[in-house]
């Protein structure tokens, strides 16, 4: 009885930071300029309105139409949410992209593996693939780097194509580390990043592996 109750509370507790970083995120999309629609995010190839489109994906398709989809994209799920996000980013005014977040902050979708904490983590690294391009200084709630930075396995990193052999994440701004080796230096918020295969512009990463995890000025 103890255990399923501490599942429940676990539970209630990343329903309501799913709710809460959608909504926060929805409302910094709603102050964005257009030409900051247009600037490249951390995910590859795509701008702020791609993935702020993606975000939403998961409201907005149900089970057959996503796997309609793949179907168009042979089965490679890369291909097929890459095709899905622009089209959708094209589709949508940027106002509805954010009202998508807002209007479904209590929408039980998760991704096929991982359950809420992937969920939680979908959602809040993909605002930071928003926010840090950008250069806007939103702080996520330490509650909820928390739960994400406690999911980190050697699966998930494999997952992610997180090279992080050799190095330890040390966070600045909370009592959390992870891994062995030379240590890497940032606020929690990075080194989550970091953990889901992204790279950083210059500057915000201390430690002498922290190339490896710096985007060029080029791509910046």
């Amino acid at each position: 009885m103890e255990n399923a109750t501490a599942r429940k509370g676990k539970s209630t507790e990343v329903r309501a930071a799913i709710a809460g970083e959608r909504r926060e995120l929805a409302g910094l999309l709603d102050t964005l300029r257009t030409d900051q629609w247009n600037e490249q995010s951390l995910c590859a190839g795509w701008r702020v309105r791609e993935v702020a489109a993606h975000m939403s994906m998961g409201f907005r398709l149900s089970l057959p139409a996503t796997l309609g989809e793949l179907v168009k994209a042979r089965g490679n799920l890369h291909r097929m949410t890459d095709r899905v996000a622009r089209r959708d980013a094209a589709a949508h005014s940027t106002t509805a992209l954010a009202a998508f977040l807002r209007d479904n902050a209590h929408h039980p979708w998760t991704p096929p593996v991982g359950g809420l904490a992937a969920a939680l983590g979908h959602d809040v690294v993909h605002g930071l693939d928003i926010t840090v391009a950008l250069g806007l200084d939103r702080r996520v709630p330490a509650n909820r780097l928390r739960i994400l930075l406690d999911e980190i396995r050697p699966s998930s990193l494999k997952f992610f194509g997180a090279g992080l052999d050799g190095v330890r994440l040390c966070a600045e701004d909370l009592d959390w580390s992870y891994g062995f080796g030379s240590p890497v230096y940032g606020v929690a918020q990075d080194l989550l990043l970091l953990a889901y295969g992204r790279r950083l512009p210059e500057g915000r990463l201390r430690g002498e592996p922290c190339s490896r995890f710096t985007r060029p000025t080029k791509e910046a």
